[in-house]
């Protein structure tokens, strides 16, 4: 039952992650884009991103291939 429980936590911060992104993504992300455009455009946006889902591919793996 505790990889289930895992599971579902991280399920849902990751709701809540996607929520908040959103809200960033439509209200303040073009304030601030005109507020710091070379900050924003930088490739740690893009890294960042592709370690969150990297981290979240492993952890979906390590809950199915566990033993319990």
């Amino acid at each position: 039952m505790g990889r289930i429980k895992t599971f579902g936590l991280f399920a849902l911060l990751g709701f809540v992650a996607g929520v908040g992104v959103n809200l960033v993504y439509r209200i303040a992300f073009p304030v601030l884009l005109k507020i710091m455009p070379e900050i924003l455009r930088a490739e740690w946006i893009v890294s960042g991103l592709v370690g969150s889902v990297l981290t979240m591919i492993m952890l979906v793996l390590w809950a199915y291939l566990s033993k319990p």
